[in-house]
């Protein structure tokens, strides 16, 4: 399954996608630009619906929403997005509280709650809207992401066997992030939700980032929160 090329992908338009000001569930702005005292990642792991509930749920974050990432068509819409035509996936921005929880802790969230082999597609959603992403925001976040990308190929590879199929997760600077329509925004937790969740866990546990080769000053900044670290993401979060 091929990546549309720029020259091929839908034109798009200005117009930006008009959303709640509020979270559905953490009560505060979802649109406001990062205060001095936070930090934001965007995360992919296919279907965006659950993965929005696995990080809303981790303490010290502040908001999250979904949207589109990555691609060529500005402000795209869902029916865009899902026919291939546009470049993006389907992510979740996630703004947080550093002093609470480190983009590391945030990292094994992700990394056990998908499984990130599986190309374009997670589970039984196929195509290159559902690829698995990390787009971080700062230095610091892309050393920590390249890292425990490299420590979880491996943590797979032990026990799968040799065999097992290496990572495509994209790790990239964070592009632009567009917000995806109100109705998808903490779908999971509104009435009427069709409680659906396409995400497969491997099962296998991040191992923790003192053995992914950090430099001494980024390793500080990947401190663990015990809570999330004492927990595995292996189900998906309906």
């Amino acid at each position: 399954m091929a990546m549309v090329k720029e020259a091929d992908a839908l034109p798009g338009r200005d117009e930006a996608m008009k959303i709640s000001d509020t979270h559905f569930v953490l009560k505060n702005p979802m649109q406001e630009p990062t205060r001095d005292d936070q930090e934001e990642a965007t995360f992919a792991t296919g279907c965006f619906w659950g993965t929005e509930k696995t990080f809303w749920q981790l303490p010290g974050v502040y908001t999250t929403a979904v949207g589109y990432i990555n691609g060529f068509t500005k402000n795209p819409t869902y029916k865009e997005v899902c026919s291939g035509r546009t470049g993006h996936t389907e992510a979740v921005r996630v703004v947080y509280d550093p002093s609470v929880i480190s983009y590391a802790d945030l990292l094994k969230a992700f990394w056990e709650s998908h499984d990130p082999t599986q190309g374009m597609g997670q589970g039984g959603d196929r195509g290159t809207q559902y690829r698995s992403g990390l787009y971080y925001t700062t230095e610091t976040q892309q050393v920590l992401a390249e890292a425990s990308k490299k420590a979880y190929n491996e943590a797979l590879a032990k026990s799968r066997g040799d065999g097992s199929p290496a990572i495509t997760t994209e790790v990239v600077a964070a592009p632009t992030f567009y917000f995806a329509e109100d109705y998808h925004q903490q779908y999971i937790d509104k009435p009427g939700n069709r409680k659906y969740c396409g995400a497969q866990p491997t099962g296998v546990d991040l191992p923790p980032p003192s053995s992914w080769g950090l430099p001494a000053d980024v390793l500080a900044a990947g401190k663990q929160n015990e809570t999330i670290w004492g927990k595995s993401f292996s189900s998906c979060p309906l």
